[in-house]
């Protein structure tokens, strides 16, 4: 997730004019809500519940990446320790190369950057985390799909660039076991969040993106030892559910791909912090007027929807919740989290959760765990036990409906 105070403050406010989603489905607002019985997506690895080292080696400042250039301290072994002993599973550790990479034709990448990555990497091995790296803000500056998709020698170019940049990563990596995944970009656009230009470009952005997709795959197997069979994730555009529609899954000799998505639903109640109550049992002014229970299933079942046709897992590498100042918003925030993870895991998708370490409450207050100790922030543990709860408890009595059934008064 973009540093919205710092970045995009203007594409929101764009966002909110035209109730921006990160997915799309019909709207309904039930007075009660009937369980959906979905069937599992296909699996063959699954990442679990996971969270998200968010605003820590994708921060930035004046084109350079610095992993404490947002406010968080550096992260420690003790920070993963926390993070596994909370009960995730996975931790995904975005990662912007701005500024540590060399001219061309090399785009050699700096060394004591990448060992940085090599460190949080290990640390994640040495608590029995599975780990996801990838090339995150990197978009929108040397990886701008609109302007390669408009010249194709800029295309080139980039194409140029990634297969370096991920040869050496991929290199750098070779003997990690399959705990660790690669997953090419983040959240890909031109600008306008998946409603720009690339909805009237004759699906040239989309293009794009696949061919770069496809180059991600040929670097890192091309590399050989465990990245020959290495799981890796690619994202559709945007990370977006509606738009996986126009993504092309790239051809990989090792059959091992994930498609990543993001869904934040709805985006100004778990962002935005417009709202600060959700589903059936919400005050009507205090929640968002078109999205509920039944929505949120809408969405997870299109994403359940894009593994049946592709026929790999998906994961969710991005969704959340602001913390809230009130002990009634927050409880609404415990019911949305743990709802939201009980209805991905029966749908057999993963999930990883965004924290950016922020402490507060408020717009872009997602912090459970301070990134430099590990220890919890706010009611951190609360909210992480509900999540987890919610994607791994298997007892049958535990169902979406006794989630349903509990919701905030």
């Amino acid at each position: 997730m973009t540093n919205f105070n710092r970045l995009i403050k203007p594409l929101l406010l764009l966002a909110a004019a035209i109730s921006w989603q990160a997915c799309s489905s019909s709207d309904h607002s039930p007075e009660k809500e009937e369980p959906v019985a979905p069937e599992p997506a296909p699996q063959t690895f699954s990442l679990g519940i996971g969270w998200n080292l968010g605003n820590q080696l994708d921060a930035y400042d004046n084109e350079l990446a610095s992993e404490t250039a947002w406010g968080n301290k550096a992260a420690t072994r003790a920070t993963f320790q926390a993070v596994k002993d909370a009960g995730f599973t996975s931790i995904r550790i975005p990662v912007t190369w701005l500024g540590k990479v060399g001219a061309a034709p090399e785009y050699k990448i700096d060394a004591d950057w990448l060992d940085r990555v090599a460190e949080l990497v290990n640390h994640a091995e040495s608590v029995g985390l599975k780990a996801i790296i990838n090339i995150h803000h990197d978009g929108g500056h040397w990886l701008d799909v609109k302007k390669a998709a408009a010249d194709p020698a800029f295309n080139d170019g980039v194409k140029a660039q990634l297969k370096a940049m991920w040869t050496q990563i991929a290199q750098k990596f070779a003997s990690k076991g399959e705990f660790l995944v690669f997953e090419s970009m983040n959240e890909i656009h031109d600008g306008g969040w998946g409603w720009g230009d690339n909805r009237k470009d004759g699906g040239k952005q989309y293009g794009v993106m696949n061919e770069w997709q496809q180059v991600f795959v040929d670097a890192v197997r091309s590399t050989g030892g465990n990245n020959s069979t290495r799981w890796l994730g690619v994202p559709t555009y945007c990370t977006s559910i509606d738009l996986a529609q126009h993504f092309k899954l790239p051809s990989d000799p090792a059959g091992r791909l994930m498609i990543a998505v993001h869904c934040y639903e709805p985006f100004d109640y778990c962002l935005e912090n417009k709202y600060s109550e959700w589903g059936h049992t919400g005050t009507a002014g205090n929640k968002h007027p078109s999205s509920d229970e039944k929505k949120l299933l809408s969405e997870l079942d299109n994403a359940q929807r894009i593994a049946k046709t592709f026929g790999v897992p998906v994961y969710i590498g991005e969704f959340g919740c602001t913390h809230r100042a009130d002990a009634r918003a927050e409880a609404f925030r415990k019911y949305y989290l743990e709802y939201y993870c009980k209805a991905a895991a029966d749908r057999g998708l993963a999930v990883i959760y965004w924290d950016n370490g922020s402490a507060g409450a408020g717009r872009e207050c997602s912090g459970l765990i301070d990134h430099g100790t590990g220890a919890w922030l706010n009611n951190g543990k609360e909210i992480v036990d509900a999540m987890v709860k919610g994607h791994t408890n298997t007892d049958k009595a535990y169902t979406l409906e006794t989630v349903y059934a509990g919701a905030p008064k």
